[in-house]
């Protein structure tokens, strides 16, 4: 006989609260593969000690290699997913991931704005597969809804260049300082930029504010693909945000969780590797046995473009 303890013990004090995981909600595409999107953010949030809440934004249609089509979700079908929820469990902290369209951008912006004192992580992907005028109208509502609510903005250094700083033609890249003096004006107060090229086979994920560079991990070169893991690592930042740690040390600590996933990660199908995020779950040994760590690298770039991985140092 199943008996609801919650409402005939009366040992159960059911005004506590905090007592569970943090909550995160996610806003992002399905993504079948399981490599990114809300398979990704799920496993990661939870590989994390943290819950999620997954809001559906828009349907991907791809595999392990790359995209082929998407499929968005209605705007009104967003925020009726997100305020359902929000009406019932309290978060404390969101990711936002790929939200399909400019309306969804829109739709998902109203509802943000309802919870300024929750921490935004907001992951920017590579968007090159969306056709050219969806792809301006996404970035350019992005820019300016999004971005002035995100306390942290993470993407590859290439991606945020693009977005952010579109007129760059220094032979130079452009700085981690410089990306986040661009993010800044629009309302966001750092970047978390990975794969900034270095010298000698190294490029390096750097956490930037106005001000400069506040902490990072370089990373060596190897010649493995991955796909997943921007999602992984934002996610595993929102999460640790959600659970108090502070920013210096959620940013180093979600850089070694995207290193392990990454070192145990496998190829399920023909295309990319994807991370592991349970990879502390497989008993000594059993990762190198299925093929994991035999790709001992990391990417934190999702572009699906074939680009050099790098391992943690």
């Amino acid at each position: 006989m199943t008996v609801d303890a919650t409402s005939s013990d009366p040992t159960i004090d059911p005004s506590q609260e905090g007592v569970g995981p943090a909550c995160v909600m996610t806003f992002n595409a399905t993504d079948p593969s399981g490599a990114g999107g809300l398979a990704g953010d799920i496993a990661t949030i939870a590989a994390m000690g943290a819950h999620a809440l997954p809001v559906v934004t828009s349907i991907v249609l791809r595999d392990t290699a790359e995209v082929f089509d998407h499929s968005t979700i209605d705007a009104d079908v967003v925020v009726e997913q997100a305020r359902s929820i929000l009406e019932d469990v309290t978060i404390a902290a969101w990711k936002v991931g790929f939200l399909g369209s400019a309306e969804g951008v829109s739709a998902v912006a109203e509802v943000l704005s309802d919870y300024p004192d929750v921490p935004l992580v907001a992951y920017m992907p590579n968007l090159s597969w969306v056709e050219e005028d969806e792809q301006q109208a996404y970035l350019d509502a992005f820019r300016e809804l999004v971005l002035p609510q995100a306390e942290v903005l993470v993407g590859s250094h290439q991606t945020l260049t693009d977005f952010l700083l579109p007129e760059w033609n220094n032979e130079r890249p452009a700085s981690p300082r410089e990306l986040a003096v661009a993010a800044a004006e629009h309302g966001t107060r750092f970047v978390l930029v990975t794969s900034v090229p270095l010298p000698d086979q190294f490029l390096d994920n750097v956490l930037a504010s106005p001000q400069g560079a506040i902490t990072g991990e370089k990373f060596e070169r190897f010649e493995v693909s991955f796909v997943g893991a921007g999602d992984t690592l934002s996610a595993s930042l929102a999460a640790l945000l959600a659970s108090g740690a502070e920013l210096h040390a959620a940013v180093g600590e979600s850089l070694a969780f995207l290193d392990q996933s990454l070192d145990a990660g496998f190829r399920p199908g023909m295309g990319n590797v994807i991370p592991d995020r349970f990879f502390w779950a497989l008993p000594p040994g059993e990762e190198e046995e299925d093929g994991g760590p035999a790709l001992e690298a990391t990417q934190a770039d999702d572009d699906n473009l074939p680009k050099d991985p790098r391992h943690v140092h």
